[in-house]
């Protein structure tokens, strides 16, 4: 019998050995020294993230900022909250830009990925690190194990996080449970079709780095396939040796339900088959439904002999162009007015 887990490619190995590291390595006085006159930019993406975006940006602004100056603007993207989150962050002590402001005169895009492309719009970082602002006890080396190899090696052009994700459910805790969407869906689809990302533990990752002028180069998926695009389109633009990863320990926020997770999924998919058709390995002319149907128990629309009600959702994904295709578009750095 074939022992399969033996059959590692040899590339993903190599790769896996040589570009992962530990937030422990990347202390932060090193990093100063190594930083030199390079520019250190955090941005966090945030919709409604009121009771936990403040204590993140504190950190950051305590650690990062005024104890060492390390990072050199923490800006908050504010994705049209219907909460406080934009003055909770600014009274913590970031920057508050709007996702509309920084894209005004541009069509309107939903969805984290239009966060973030707003965000890399207004950050004036050489590196810039991207982190969730839903994070449950945050602590400083989730920044300085992103931007570490950034800082310390010129071959490095982006770094991706990965961490153990507790999911805590009725039957206790189950220590790597929250990572659903990537082991049953978007592992085994990257290992199918791009099998020099296997290594990458958490491909799906909220929490990564980059060069910013290599990250103005791919564009950035609106939804959730954000993640899956970037790291495709670097892979292809600047090589699996410049993509890195760092394990960032343990990391606690909320997470979603299954329903959620499937929707999550199928923007995922709908992502990776766009990159299939640009590879000439999906049919151009085929056009994938962006409907996703789904079941709810009960209800007052329940069907007869099902009792669930049928939900359609519209999962259809959008791209903004890579940012250097349209920075002559883009207002300078615009906070948003409201408190």
């Amino acid at each position: 019998m074939r022992n399969t887990e033996s059959l590692v490619s040899p590339v993903v190995e190599a790769w896996a050995t040589y570009r992962t590291t530990s937030a422990a390595d990347w202390p932060t006085r090193r990093l100063l020294r190594a930083k030199g006159d390079s520019r250190v930019s955090v941005v966090l993406p945030a919709r409604n993230e009121e009771a936990t975006v403040g204590a993140i940006v504190s950190t950051i602004r305590e650690h990062l900022m005024d104890r060492v100056p390390l990072v050199d603007e923490l800006i908050v993207v504010d994705s049209r909250s219907t909460d406080r989150t934009a003055e909770v962050a600014r009274a913590a002590g970031a920057e508050v830009v709007g996702q509309d402001a920084m894209t005004q005169g541009l069509p309107r895009l939903t969805g984290k990925g239009d966060a973030l492309w707003a965000g890399l719009a207004a950050a004036e970082g050489d590196v810039v690190a991207f982190v969730d602002a839903d994070l449950r006890e945050f602590r400083p080396h989730f920044v300085t194990g992103l931007i570490g190899p950034l800082l310390t090696d010129p071959s490095v052009d982006f770094v991706k996080g990965f961490y153990h994700r507790p999911l805590i459910n009725t039957s206790g805790v189950e220590a790597d449970g929250g990572g659903r969407v990537t082991e049953l869906m978007a592992r085994p689809m990257l290992n199918l079709f791009w099998p020099e990302l296997a290594g990458f533990v958490q491909p799906l990752a909220g929490e990564y780095a980059g060069r910013r002028e290599v990250l103005a180069q791919v564009p950035f998926v609106s939804g959730y396939g954000v993640e899956t695009a970037m790291l495709i389109d670097l892979l292809e633009l600047v090589g699996l040796d410049a993509l890195a990863q760092v394990d960032l320990g343990e990391r606690k926020h909320r997470h979603q339900d299954t329903a959620a997770l499937g929707r999550m999924s199928a923007q995922i998919m709908l992502t990776a088959w766009s990159r299939l058709q640009r590879r000439g390995w999906a049919s151009p002319d085929v056009l994938p439904t962006a409907l996703l149907t789904q079941f709810r128990r009960g209800g007052t629309d329940a069907l007869p002999n099902l009792d669930r009600e049928i939900v359609v959702s519209d999962v259809s994904v959008q791209e903004r162009p890579p940012l250097a295709e349209l920075r002559h578009r883009v207002p300078r750095r615009r906070v948003v007015a409201a408190s």
